[in-house]
């Protein structure tokens, strides 16, 4: 006979189903582990051991075979130690058999029995939960997390003996502690957009590009401001709702992320900044096994790249059909997954590598063909893909000493809420479609437009030599401006204001050199 535990691994951001099927056979004492296990897997054969022991247990004088099914898809991770101690317990009739069918067990062994949460929990859950499962079996270090799903039963346990246990029914395990779930009211790095003195224009940039989720990339010298600005930007996304809030808690569970029980309780939305200097896979995801990337733990918050041209060739032209699909597929040989990846990305550079071009104070050391190869590590079709090019001019002492601070980002949050939800009743109206959908063509979305601003786009379309995508960009956050004023139409100064933030499709070498010239181009 047979005894079967359901257990669970990981891909991507995503589990699926396992079973281990655990078998007598004829051999020395012990236990083989079979089904592409990787090396932590096979590891496990001394930590449960160890722990079977120390909790008490004596495994007879009799070898077998523990397979993990599908066996042609590789394991990986440390979640499979309960579940493969309680499937050897169960053969040897040591541990109740009637609750294992319906029961998802996941967990990490220590070597005196005592259970470690695992990386990606809430996925293992969500995934049981669609398997048809009625409970899962978790170690108690892992209860916070745990409370974010709903419609399974969860029980935690402390160590092995106490799973056993339950298993059996003489213990009773208490679940997660069900936290009343609230959205952050501000944003992870506690700054407030008041604190940036001048950059008006790049504020509102930042207003538009919360408002309608667009990207954003900001060109100014040295001190201009570029990273305060962007690590204010949570500070003006609405809080996530408890969807979205599941959703970013089980991506950071997968990514290994959560570590703080407090997080579950207080959603937030994330802010990542990596360094110039990391690779493909840490940008847009992948390894062996694959894991999410900075891309994906960014989902449904903010990716602060700076210094644009710092980075890999390789590592930003692999980030490019993420901005556009809004998702991470990773293709391997062996095996294959698709992360969600839709944050709002801001990226920052310098209008030249010492950062002084055009500057009105400073004296720019670079030659002609130093800076086109500064402009060149970022490829024209990733330019096309930020929705907002804004300028940064510099700013000066007095500017700071005057001390006169704008609006905070509560402020400008309330009216970014007001402008989304505007869209959403629009929206559900049925006057126009979504933004979001495919099947928005350019020409329902130019249909909103009043004649006269569909007459000025077209001229700049002309004049500017905008691309296809441009275009449909200046569409996007002209209507994003109108639900900003909620307008229902879209009129001339929406496109006028639009058009400003497309500066690199006029003279980008100009543009990026003296940012400052690029404030009347709707004028132009």
């Amino acid at each position: 006979m047979t005894s079967i535990v359901q257990t669970g691994s990981l891909s991507g951001v995503q589990a699926y189903g396992v079973r281990v099927e655990v078998s007598p056979i004829r051999g020395l004492p012990g236990f083989d582990i079979v089904g592409m296990p990787e090396a932590g897997i096979r590891e496990s054969r001394v930590r449960v051991l160890a722990a079977l022991r120390n909790s008490g247990f004596e495994l007879p004088e009799q070898r077998f075979v523990v397979n993990l099914a599908p066996a042609d898809v590789r394991k990986s991770g440390s979640s499979f130690d309960l579940a493969i101690a309680i499937a050897l317990l169960a053969q040897c009739e040591l541990c109740a058999p009637n609750k294992l069918a319906e029961t998802l067990i996941v967990g990490e062994l220590s070597l005196d029995g005592v259970l470690r949460p695992v990386r990606g929990l809430l996925a293992h859950l969500q995934s049981a939960r669609e398997r048809g499962l009625l409970r899962a079996l978790i170690p108690q270090a892992a209860a916070s997390s745990a409370a974010l799903v709903a419609g399974l039963e969860i029980h935690c346990a402390d160590d092995l003996l106490g799973a056993v246990e339950f298993l059996g029914g003489e213990r009773e395990l208490p679940g997660p502690v069900q936290e009343r779930w609230e959205p952050a009211i501000t944003s992870r790095t506690g700054c407030d957009l008041q604190d940036v003195r001048g950059q008006h224009a790049a504020k509102r940039a930042l207003e538009v590009a919360a408002a309608g989720g667009h990207d954003l990339l900001m060109i100014g010298p040295p001190g201009s401001g570029k990273s305060m600005l962007a690590q204010r930007l949570p500070g003006l996304l609405p809080p996530p709702n408890s969807e979205e809030a599941l959703q970013i808690a089980t991506i950071a569970g997968a990514g290994g992320l959560l570590s703080r029980p407090s997080v579950p309780g207080r959603a937030e939305r994330p802010f990542r900044a990596p360094h110039h200097s990391c690779s493909d896979v840490a940008l847009v995801g992948g390894g062996d096994p694959i894991r999410p990337g900075e891309v994906t733990l960014a989902h449904g918050g903010v990716l602060f790249l700076d210094e644009l041209p710092e980075f890999r060739r390789s590592a930003l032209e692999a980030l490019r059909p993420t901005m556009e699909a809004g998702v991470a597929s990773i293709v391997r040989a062996r095996e294959r997954a698709c992360m969600p990846a839709k944050p709002l990305i801001v990226a920052a550079m310098n209008p030249c590598p010492c950062g002084y071009a055009a500057h009105p104070r400073r004296v720019c050391r670079c030659g002609p063909e130093q800076i086109r190869r500064y402009h060149a590590r970022v490829s024209g079709p990733l330019m096309d893909r930020f929705d907002l090019h804004v300028a940064l001019p510099p700013v000066s002492a007095g500017e700071i000493e005057r001390g006169e601070t704008g609006e905070a980002s509560g402020q400008v949050r309330a009216r970014v809420q007001a402008a989304r939800q505007y869209a959403r009743l629009r929206i559900d109206a049925g006057r126009v479609p979504a933004r979001a959908q495919p099947r928005s063509t350019l020409v329902q979305m130019s249909a909103e437009l009043e004649p006269k601003a569909l007459s000025l786009l077209h001229r700049c379309m002309r004049e500017l030599e905008l691309s296809l995508r441009a275009y449909a960009k200046v569409l996007k956050i002209a209507r994003t401006i109108a639900d900003l004023a909620h307008s229902e139409r879209v009129t001339t100064a929406h496109v006028a204001e639009a058009v400003q933030y497309r500066l690199l499709d006029r003279d980008p070498q100009r543009a990026l050199s003296a940012p400052g010239d690029a404030r009347g181009l709707a004028r132009s």
